[in-house]
This record gives structure tokens, C-alpha cells and sequence, in this order.
């Protein structure tokens, strides 16, 4: 079995980690900072949480007034829990989470809550409504779009055909709910699609959803499109049916469309399409500061979405640089 990139993204988690480093401590510049907030990332090592790490640390520069806390739950729950009391002893201003699962991150959020730290849950929601905001794309909307262009790549309303393959994120996650349950919207209308694995996750990792992919293969002469729950999900199925010379029998759909990964695959043919899934950090971090300076906030705040194919892909891009 081949597995792919998983050097580049070690190597990314550490210059990830090297800048995290160096945000301001708050022994150098207490004194010039008006606001101390928290983030809790759940984890640092999936591609599109380093971007929104990086996307939130850039915000942070803007504002001068801000001292930023990062902190990285490493992708256990148990961390995260610790990071967030952490914070909370702390005494933040605000605090900011990107839960690793809903359900384990609820208790130590209300006490947060209870603790009077405004809360913005950002992406991935928790099991109780007394945060102060949410932030983050719409899931359901994004696996709506999903399921409706796959039913269009297989042949259209009331005429699709074909066997489909479904890589999970995280079953503990609200959103690999929601982009499962959009996405079947469309897709349970046609009879003739035919769905081949039963809730197979792939936790949101490239070589988990290779290996899935491989045992889907082995066991099903057809396959004719592939829907994974983030871009390097779908990439890894790519590179096993690559791998078994079976690629180009199949459409592989993925979510996130950052540049340089899902956009870029796409740009080279590896993926059919990708949707956005923006990155929430820094309109979470921009909402934060609104919220103490003691302006109005939105209880949600939704993040648009697009669809990404080989005819929008290469200005994409070119407009971030690649």
C-alpha cells in the first residue's frame, strides 16, 4: 500500500507549530494588551485546521489592542478538555473553540459559560446554546450542494445512475453529520444510486480514507463516484484507485477548497470538484473584539460556500498566488 504526503503535512505542522510559538507572551506585553482571548484548536495536524490557525494568527496582527492565546488539543479530546480549563484559570476576556467533538467538548465549555468568559464556538458546534456566537460555513448547505452536483455527474434528476462511495469525517463531529445528511437529500431521491459502505469515517485523514477506499475496491468492480467529507479524504480515495489503476472510471468530490490542496487537485484532474468550506478563525477573532468593545453580535454568523471544477480552479489559484 502507497501513503502519500504524509511528510509534508508533519512538516507543515511544524512551522504551524513554529509560529504559534512566537505569538506575544503575556509576561512581554501584558502591559499593552486591552484584550486577552483564548483559542483552543483541537488539533494542528489536518491541513485545513494549520490554515485556520494561520488565518487567526493573522488577524491577530491587525490588532494591536489583542493579546492571542493558541493552544493545539494535538486531536484528543482529554488535551483540548485540559487547554480549555487552562484558559479559563487564565481568566480570558473571550474565549474561542474549535471543538474536536461536540459532545466532549460541552461540560468544559458551560464552564466557561458559567465562569461569565464570553464563548465563540467556531466550526464544528457544542451541545449547548449558551455560547455567545457561532461561527462557520453551513455543513447541511455544503453537502446539499454535494449531493446535487453528484446526481448531476451521474446523469442528471430522475435519470442518475450509479454506486457511490462515502468516506466519513469524525462520527462524533456535527458536521460529518450534516454534510452526510445534505447530501443524501439529493441522492436518496434517485433509485438508481446506489450507496456501497455504511458510515465508514476516515476522521478526516488522507491515509484512513486511502485505506477504506483500497477495501472498497477490492470488494466492488464498480465504483463511479466518491464522496469525501473533506478534499484530503477524497484525495486519498484518488490516490488508492490510482493506485489500482482504476482513477479515471471515477468522479472524486471533496470539501474544503484550500489552494493549495483541494483547488489544486482539481486544477490537475485528480478531483472532479471541491466545495469552500472557509476557514472561521479570523471573523471569529473579528466578532470577539466587536463583542468586547461591546457592540451587538449575531448569534450566528454563516460563512458562504462555492463550487470549485477545473473551469474556476486555475484562476483561483492564481489569485492566491499559486
Amino acid at each position: 500500500m502507497k501513503r502519500r504526503d504524509i511528510m509534508r503535512l508533519a512538516a507543515f505542522a511544524a512551522v504551524l507549530a513554529a509560529t504559534t510559538a512566537l505569538l506575544p507572551g503575556k509576561d512581554a506585553l501584558a502591559q499593552d494588551k486591552k484584550w486577552r482571548i483564548g483559542f483552543s484548536q483541537a488539533t494542528t495536524i489536518e491541513p485545513w485546521r494549520a490554515q485556520f490557525n494561520k488565518d487567526i494568527i493573522a488577524e491577530a496582527a491587525k490588532h494591536p489592542e489583542v493579546e492571542l492565546i493558541v493552544t493545539d488539543g494535538e486531536d484528543k479530546t482529554e488535551k483540548q478538555v485540559a487547554d480549555v480549563e487552562n484558559l479559563i484559570r487564565q481568566e480570558v476576556n473571550a474565549l474561542l473553540i474549535s471543538p474536536k467533538e461536540s459532545a466532549g467538548l460541552t461540560g468544559v465549555v458551560q464552564q466557561a459559560i458559567d465562569a461569565k468568559i464570553p464563548v465563540f464556538v467556531l466550526d464544528r458546534n457544542v451541545e449547548t446554546d449558551q455560547y455567545t456566537q457561532f461561527v462557520g460555513g453551513d455543513n447541511k448547505l455544503i453537502g446539499r450542494a454535494a449531493g446535487e452536483y453528484a446526481v448531476e455527474l451521474l446523469g442528471g434528476k430522475g435519470k442518475a445512475q450509479g454506486n457511490v462511495v462515502e468516506i466519513w469525517g469524525g462520527m462524533g463531529t456535527q458536521p460529518a453529520h450534516d454534510r452526510h445528511d445534505g447530501f443524501h437529500e439529493f441522492t436518496d431521491k434517485e433509485p438508481g444510486i446506489k450507496n456501497l459502505l455504511d458510515q465508514q469515517s476516515g476522521d478526516w485523514k488522507q491515509d484512513q480514507a486511502y485505506n477504506i477506499m483500497a477495501t472498497a475496491l477490492r470488494n466492488n468492480e464498480k465504483i463511479d463516484l466518491v464522496y469525501g467529507h473533506n478534499d484530503p479524504m477524497a484525495y486519498g480515495a484518488y490516490l488508492a484507485a490510482k493506485d489500482a489503476g482504476r482513477e479515471k472510471d471515477i468522479k472524486f468530490i471533496g470539501i474544503d477548497a484550500l489552494p493549495g490542496e483541494g483547488v489544486t487537485w482539481v486544477n490537475n484532474g485528480e478531483l472532479t470538484a471541491t466545495f469552500l468550506y472557509a476557514t472561521p478563525g479570523a471573523e471569529g477573532l473579528r466578532q470577539a473584539i466587536k463583542f468586547l468593545n461591546g457592540e451587538k453580535v449575531e448569534k450566528t454568523v454563516t460563512l458562504d460556500t462555492m463550487r470549485v471544477t477545473k473551469e474556476n480552479a486555475g484562476q483561483i489559484m492564481k489569485d492566491n498566488g499559486l
